[in-house]
């Protein structure tokens, strides 16, 4: 198979058939050979019950239904674990992301050797309120990982299969698919133009909230994909640091009181300075940085995949 197209959805009832009408029209123009993956993610609408009409009239339709509201990460991942294309395109249910872009992304990936290649919605029909964070957004991801894209969280996205298999979403994870795919070792990553469609039907799922969600989550993931095998190296690095500081403080105290007594000048006690309690503070953070690291790497010793390492080919 050619091509599978995941879409992960939640209270979409009004764009499905229109949405698998315009992909269906848009692949029998070509040679691919395809599969649609509908993932409702706990709609509380007809969605369901659309996509299993879509199934029954539609041997390229599959459906995955949770039993609650997971979130989209949830469903990609679940989606991801069925596909069987060679190529895997992911796009949003809610009519913006153009059908008409999938043979293009998928060209990219196979004439091209992308990896992974993240659509680019270089002209938005979206109101301020979500455009001006979005650009500040993308832009500290760029400065914090290195990666050149402008729109990590562009739903249309195209992947190598190999990809898809070599990476695990959760949490809100799905911001961050190409950081998480360029951690796996997969190093070409690209972006294309696509068309941004106005929205036709709904609103939107998402709060200003995920800015601040998004932020937390880059956080945790540059710091699991860091250093998840070697906490030591952070927390025993930091607080050693600290104990040094802190330690090194506490002398220069005690000799200068000394120095200040050997010429009979006037002493102050060095437990009623500020500056020897932010010392024995330094000392204590330090002391807990260094054991917290200790425990995290016992913890990290003894997971099941700790030897766990994406091999990617063997002769």
């Amino acid at each position: 198979m050619n091509i599978s197209i995941v879409i992960p959805l939640y209270n979409e009832e009004e764009s499905l058939n229109e949405l698998f009408q315009w992909i269906a029209k848009t692949l029998e123009k070509t040679a691919f050979t395809y599969e649609v993956i509908f993932v409702d993610d706990g709609s509380r609408d007809n969605s369901w019950k659309i996509i299993q009409s879509l199934v029954e009239k539609n041997r390229q339709v599959k459906g995955i239904r949770f039993r609650r509201n997971y979130g989209k990460s949830a469903a990609l991942n679940e989606g991801f674990k069925i596909v069987q294309g060679e190529v895997i395109i992911t796009m949003d249910a809610d009519m913006q992301d153009s059908p008409e872009e999938i043979p293009a992304l998928y060209q990219k990936i196979t004439a091209e050797n992308y990896d992974l290649v993240s659509g680019w919605k270089q002209k938005r029909h979206d109101p301020v309120s979500k455009t001006i964070p979005s650009k500040f957004f993308n832009g500290v991801t760029r400065l914090f990982t290195g990666i050149k894209l402008h729109d990590f969280n562009c739903g249309l996205k195209a992947y190598k299969l190999e990809v898809v298999r070599s990476i695990e979403i959760y949490g809100e994870m799905h911001r961050f698919i190409p950081v998480m795919v360029h951690k796996a070792g997969f190093t070409r990553i690209g972006e294309k133009i696509v068309h941004h469609q106005e929205r036709k039907y709904g609103t939107t799922k998402f709060g200003l909230e995920r800015f601040v969600n998004g932020f937390l989550d880059l956080l945790s993931i540059l710091f699991v994909t860091r250093f998840g095998k070697r906490p030591m190296h952070l927390f025993g690095t930091i607080g050693t640091l600290s104990f040094f500081v802190g330690g090194a403080i506490t002398i220069w105290l005690i000799a200068e009181k000394q120095y200040r007594l050997s010429h009979h000048l006037k002493v102050r006690d060095v437990a009623d300075q500020p500056l020897f309690f932010l010392a024995l503070m330094a000392v204590i953070i330090g002391v807990q940085l260094f054991l917290t690291g200790f425990i995290a790497e016992l913890v990290s010793r003894n997971a099941p995949d700790r030897n766990h390492y994406e091999i990617r080919e063997k002769v």
